[in-house]
């Protein structure tokens, strides 16, 4: 056989080896999630954690301008060349297929938390109402007690690593129940690539290949505790993202500094006004008018600042990351960022 082909066939061989043990998420659990996999996070963590920049986006960015390079040598005439360009694309593929799951991916497959915590996802309408109010009240409480008055907005003193070395505290003081998620050794970065990925539309990004979470620091900070929280979860093993969602929420709430409950409690409300409003067009109005100035001021913000880097790049990103994510899983694709609401109102239960 030639050499050539050798990695595309292998590409095929690892799709099914993959796709097999997903059939088996214990198995994942045991030998992957929890055996494996932290002990690779660890050494990573360990060895590049005290970087001052991002590694994994220093990578990246050399590959980039490799894939450039020869994109460009191959221009001419690739399409009549078709076979042997298609063959080195696969062969690149089949590679990056490797590192990805044994590095990281696998974690797609793992037992869901719902499942591990024996909760129910699933809400009523009168149940998000409920939970709605709840976070109304804190939003507010924690909004006036920052601010000193209910009509400004939230602003946030710290600097980018100040935020990185608090959020720390919150996985410090996770519920009994969810410390198999504890962390150690701080890999968090702001990304380079923080202007392409507010085209993209994402807030941060876990590098699978170095285990480095990116944080985009463009981003309206009172939203960077939370995002920080959830890239951290990431990295300790957590693949779905409403999962990370959920325990970025739990370590920000849970963390004994304001700003991060403030960010937690914030999100958490948007998201379940979003949900109310998918339920029926208009049913979050009452709720809105509850919630204080200076919160809603934040919102507007933060909505200002995505609607500016809203183009096609962003539509095309968002429909490739919600394919890849139903591929890996996760079959509400990018709505699975909203069901997060699900696990805490079934985990307020316990």
């Amino acid at each position: 056989m030639k050499r050539k082909f050798i990695l595309p066939l292998l590409l095929l061989l690892q799709i099914i080896i993959v796709k097999t043990i997903g059939m088996f998420p214990d198995v994942v659990e045991h030998w992957y999630s929890k055996g494996f996999y932290p002990k690779l996070a660890f050494i990573f963590r360990k060895a590049l954690g005290w970087l001052p920049f991002s590694f994994g986006d220093v990578v990246y960015f050399i590959l980039i301008i490799f894939l450039v390079r020869w994109i460009w040598k191959h221009r001419i005439g690739f399409f009549k060349e078709w076979k042997t360009n298609g063959l080195a694309i696969l062969s690149w593929i089949s590679v990056f297929y490797f590192f990805f799951h044994l590095l990281w991916g696998m974690n797609y497959y793992r037992i869901p938390l719902h499942e591990k915590l024996q909760i129910e996802k699933e809400y009523s309408e009168d149940q998000l109402k409920v939970f709605i109010e709840k976070m109304i009240v804190k939003t507010n409480e924690l909004q006036l007690k920052i601010s000193k008055n209910d009509s400004l907005a939230v602003k946030i003193p710290y600097s980018d690593e100040e935020i990185y070395n608090l959020a720390l505290k919150g996985y410090e003081n996770l519920p009994i129940d969810l410390q198999e998620f504890e962390y150690e050794h701080k890999s968090i970065k702001s990304s380079f690539f923080s202007y392409p990925l507010s085209y993209m539309g994402f807030g941060g990004y876990l590098n699978p290949f170095t285990n480095e979470a990116q944080v985009n620091n463009l981003k309206p900070k009172y939203t960077s505790p939370l995002t920080t929280c959830h890239e951290m979860a990431h990295q300790t093993g957590i693949g779905s993202e409403s999962e990370c969602n959920f325990i970025g929420f739990i370590t920000a709430s849970n963390n004994e500094d304001l700003y991060f409950q403030y960010s937690a409690y914030s999100f958490a409300l948007r998201y379940a006004l979003h949900n109310l409003e998918v339920l029926q067009e208009g049913s979050s109005k009452p709720f809105v008018d509850k919630i204080n100035k200076g919160v809603l001021k934040n919102f507007a913000e933060n909505e200002r600042y995505w609607k500016e880097y809203q183009t096609p790049i962003n539509t095309i990103f968002e429909y490739f990351y919600d394919n890849f994510l139903k591929a890996n899983q996760q079959k509400d694709g990018m709505e699975g960022y909203s069901k997060f609401i699900g696990l805490a109102i079934g985990y307020e239960k316990l």
